[in-house]
């Protein structure tokens, strides 16, 4: 082995070491039901997902129908077209990747027989590919055999500009995907990647099948409805009925590997309403059986709990809510460039363009008041946009958790915006500092709008509240006017992170271009798709963001996210407000769930569910 494969080998069996603490490290989820046991991800690595708790009775499908409440409704079955979580958990039980992550962060196999590493020869010493070996007998849910020529398509499809894929950060970098035969295929990159486990990992991006897929390539995406609403898969479940926006009904799927899973014969998922309702289903009705995202107020959920028919649970992984500014011009009277951001044309926003007008808005909040009052055990006030895992979070930016209304009045001085005729508004050169603010409709969100537009009163800022239903506000319908995709309103507030302890892909959502000028940014050219929602371009952080594509030492790595973060931060892309748990519910007699899944789907082993009798 030459002096420089060892040195790449040293410094990639470091970073896994270094991986293993950042992972143990993580806060642990927060649940009365039990927790996976915590192992170093390289150790993990080859083992299969835990056994459910206990013993499940019967063979599949013996235990009915499982009801599950997303009060954000499903839209799409088709991860890469859309930009909901809603969507990537349902496509779960359906479409499955190489590998899931599971409630510690580590790498479980999923189609994959192993995860590759460099002392298994499944990654090469020089980093600069992977090779993954495929499970034998897995078989589509229509009975055809899955290859690695399926594996292939997906890149391909994702890859493709047209597509508008919203998972194209999990591929960056990938310069060739390659069936070595029926079960084998080989990921080459254009540069050591310390992290070689984006591609087909987690739930943002599962394989599909090229034999279903293979007409839906670029433009012609979005109109392969039967694709995208009934997509054929390998997971436990396929798509029975598919109401948009509404309940999507799933049943065993006959062709599963593992003969006796899933337990469950028949998945309702059932969408609207609010989280509220969803949790009062859950705790203390037992109409339901499990509850996501329960974004309501801490002592009401505590209330529910004690009604003793459910449990609550939470977990934080790397979940923040934010506010985000638009850095295009969203007003309606420009027709086809309203938030657009074109290379020519980069439409700058006339207000929020202003990093002193940015800043204010940031210095009115106070996120202490946010989330202790809105949510308690489950959110930590936080001024980083990257707040988890631990060994990758700045103190540089804490000066925000100190609410300071007379400082930001100060700002909006500085930047010439004054209450010229006294009615409370400030105003410049005849413009009225009025913002359009928008989120999804929920009642937490709602009452964080309300204190928010109150502190920004007092400053003098006028702020118009809206709320969008969330199956359509996080869908990816591009002929819809209300998604957050086409963020046409001044600033917007959702809660999203990292899918994996490694923040490389969730910090490329920032970049500016990938291969084409503003190719990452939401625009019209990929159906509002685009991972840079906030329309923001810098050619530093873009320079930056490929240093952390390079860099294989763990300790560089980390350092360089912390550059990134602080980065938006300190131009005030977007406004973290809190650091989230995932907090859930699912009813006393639903068993092998396990400890609630902050890093992947929270269905990622329904497989295991089952009814305790």
């Amino acid at each position: 082995m030459s002096g420089m494969r060892r040195f790449r080998r040293a410094y990639f069996i470091g970073l896994l070491g270094v991986l293993a603490m950042l992972l143990a490290a993580c806060p642990a989820a927060t649940t009365t039901a039990p927790t996976a046991a915590e192992t170093p991800a390289a150790e993990a690595a080859a083992t299969e997902a835990p056994a459910a708790e206990g013993a499940a009775e019967g063979g599949r499908g013996a235990d009915g129908t499982l009801t599950i409440l997303y009060w954000q409704a499903v839209s799409i079955m088709n991860p890469y077209l859309s930009t909901g979580t809603k969507d990537f958990h349902a496509a779960s039980l359906v479409l499955e990747p190489l590998f899931n992550y599971d409630p510690d962060g580590n790498l479980v196999p999923t189609l994959a027989e192993d995860i590759p590493t460099v002392a298994n020869g499944g990654i090469s010493e020089d980093l600069l590919s992977v090779t993954w070996k495929l499970k034998e007998g897995v078989l589509w849910s229509d009975g055809t055999p899955l290859t690695s020529a399926d594996l292939v398509f997906t890149w391909q499809y994702c890859t493709d500009p047209e597509v508008g894929c919203a998972s194209a950060t999990s591929y960056e970098g990938v310069t060739n995907v390659e069936a070595v035969d029926d079960l084998t295929v080989k990921i080459t990159f254009d540069a050591p990647k310390p992290f070689p486990y984006n591609p087909f990992g987690g739930n943002l991006a599962p394989v599909l099948q090229k034999a279903q897929f293979e007409n839906c390539m670029g433009a012609a995406a979005q109109g392969c409805s039967e694709q995208n609403t009934y997509p054929i898969g390998t997971g436990p479940f396929k798509v029975k009925d598919f109401r948009a926006n509404d309940v999507v009904t799933f049943e065993a799927n006959e062709n599963f590997r593992e003969p006796d899973k899933p337990h469950f014969a028949e998945v309702i998922f059932k969408g609207g309403g609010d989280a509220a309702a969803a949790a009062r289903a859950v705790l203390e009705t037992g109409e339901a059986d499990y509850a996501w995202n329960l974004q309501v107020e801490p002592q009401i959920l505590a209330d529910m709990e004690a009604a003793g028919v459910g449990t609550l649970v939470s977990a934080f992984a790397g979940n923040v809510e934010r506010i985000l500014i638009n850095f295009t011009n969203p007003s309606a009277d420009l027709g086809d460039m309203r938030s657009e951001w074109t290379p020519d044309n980069p439409n700058p926003h006339p207000i929020l363009s202003d990093i002193k007008v940015r800043q204010a808005l940031s210095m009115a909040i106070d996120r202490n008041v946010i989330a202790e009052q809105l949510y308690g055990a489950g959110g930590r006030p936080t001024c980083n946009i990257l707040s988890g895992p631990p060994a990758v979070v700045s103190t540089a930016n804490d000066s925000c958790l100190t609410q300071d209304l007379e400082g930001a009045k100060a700002l909006l001085e500085e930047a010439g915006w004054t209450d010229s005729d006294g009615d409370g508004i400030r105003d410049k050169d005849g413009m009225k500092l009025s913002l359009v603010y928008v989120t999804s409709t929920n009642q937490v969100r709602q009452k964080t709008q309300a204190l928010i537009k109150q502190w920004w009163n007092e400053i003098g800022v006028e702020t118009e509240l809206r709320n969008v239903d969330a199956a359509v506000y996080f869908g990816g319908d591009p002929a819809s006017p209300d998604t957050l995709g086409k963020f046409y309103a001044d600033v917007q507030m959702f809660t999203n992170g990292p899918d994996n302890p490694d923040p490389q892909n969730y910090l490329g959502g920032w970049i500016c271009t990938r291969e084409e000028p503003g190719d990452n940014i939401a625009r019209a050219a990929n159906n509002w798709l685009g991972n840079n929602n906030e329309r923001w371009c810098s050619e530093e952080y873009d320079a930056l963001f490929h240093q952390l594509t390079e860099a294989t030492d763990a300790a560089e790595r980390a350092q360089i996210a912390m550059q990134l973060n602080d980065m938006l931060a300190q131009n005030y892309v977007n406004l973290p407000l809190v650091f989230r748990a995932s907090p859930s519910a699912w009813v006393n007699t639903l068993g092998g769930i396990g400890a609630l899944n902050g890093w992947d789907s929270e269905e990622w082993n329904i497989k295991d569910w089952y009814r305790i009798k």
